[in-house]
């Protein structure tokens, strides 16, 4: 296997799964997870992906296209329950663990194979998980991360490959540009208009035109298309919380700017949230009068980093707190709970224009600084410290 032995574990359609194993009825029906006629579908079994739906895919599509599917709402405690099951069982084996997301693990397992055969290793593994939680996976063992997580995706359902160093670059050439991570849908597009389909040709591009075309993130993806990934395997640590607070130049009773600010706390933590693929499952605020008495108020919610969904908790514990009517010295929050989980994934109640709206949203602040994108209430917030 050369120097790296990269392991990529990928659960098997995780959320529907999940139901299908809550509920043996829905064994063998196309069932979709997703919630409201203009939200978008969070995971679907195989039996409705054969009507071409996939996640993503606007709900109201996806019934036009399976009008037999059955659609269930989603439940997020329950899926962070099983992931963390799943987890406990992979590090319980695993000398190195990564927790990708909520149902995907990439696991270092160089130098195993003195002691036993690597790949029967992982295979024995994802058996294990199978038994102990009823869930399918699949996997893949490869040089690096790249190519064991575009492998394991090759390999589903309830698959397994072994890519060996000599294999990569002939098991790449023939695939979709889409299949290398970070190869979006806006960055395949302008690909393909200047002629690049496969990741062969990609990968004997001249490196110089996609980085001028593409910056820094050229460079990346044709590595990518050649099978270069250096990247580690991180070891998985659980984050409790994040947190933001504020204390006023002076004590104020101004309610209007507390929740401008509240507002922009919330929108640079759920980036935060966003950007380090996790979900929130609670919210505290806290408040500290100017007698510096402080109280603190915190609410659940359905895992989620979508910021209108915080935001309207966020306010919901300021007015509950919010009682004494006198000077405020400072406010915080804080959102705890944290699972792995991408914004993608908690869907069941919102639209696709909102989903877009953030992933548009993060762009931006990842090209020009967390403050170059704010809703109207940040943008109050500018106005009056101006």
């Amino acid at each position: 296997m050369g120097a790296r032995a990269v392991g990529h574990i990928d659960m098997d359609t995780f959320f529907a799964s999940c139901e299908v194993l809550a509920n043996s009825k829905l064994q063998g029906l196309p069932v979709i997870i997703g919630n409201g006629e203009r939200g978008v579908v969070a995971s679907c079994t195989y039996e409705a992906r054969r009507f071409n739906v996939r996640s993503g895919m606007a709900l109201k599509m996806a019934k036009a296209m399976c009008p037999d599917a059955i659609l269930i709402k989603g439940d997020m405690e329950y899926y962070a329950r099983m992931s963390r099951t799943i987890t406990q069982i992979i590090e319980e084996k695993a000398p190195v663990v990564e927790k990708a997301s909520i149902d995907e693990f990439y696991l270092d397992v160089t130098g195993m194979d003195k002691f036993h055969g690597t790949y029967r290793w992982m295979e024995e593994l994802v058996q294990l998980i199978r038994r102990e939680t009823g869930l399918p996976g699949s996997f893949a063992l490869s040089t690096n991360k790249t190519v064991a997580k575009i492998a394991s995706a090759e390999s589903k359902p309830v698959g397994k490959l072994q890519i060996t160093e000599d294999m990569v670059q002939p098991f790449l050439n023939p695939l979709p540009i889409r299949r290398i991570p970070q190869v979006g849908s806006e960055t395949a597009a302008l690909l393909t208009r200047i002629g690049i389909r496969t990741i062969e040709t990609l990968a004997r591009m001249p490196v110089r035109i996609l980085e001028e075309q593409f910056g820094k993130n050229g460079r990346t993806i044709w590595s990518k298309a050649n099978g270069i990934d250096n990247a580690p395997v991180e070891p998985y640590k659980e984050q409790k919380s994040i947190s933001r607070e504020q204390t006023f130049e002076s004590d104020t009773i101004d309610v209007s700017m507390m929740l401008v600010l509240l507002s922009k706390m919330v929108e640079e933590l759920a980036h935060q949230l966003r950007e380090q693929t996790w979900l929130a499952g609670t919210v505290s605020v806290k408040i500290k009068y100017s007698d510096m008495d402080t109280q603190t108020r915190q609410s659940s919610l359905a895992y989620t980093s979508a910021n209108h969904k915080l935001d309207a908790v966020a306010r919901d514990l300021f007015f509950k707190l919010y009682t004494r009517r006198i000077r405020v010295r400072l406010i915080g929050i804080t959102f705890t709970k944290l699972v792995r989980g991408t914004y993608q994934i908690n869907m069941f109640e919102d639209t696709e224009q909102i989903l877009k709206l953030y992933l548009a949203m993060d762009r931006m602040k990842n090209k020009h600084g967390i403050h170059a994108v704010t809703r109207g209430v940040g943008f109050d917030l500018k106005m009056r410290r101006r």
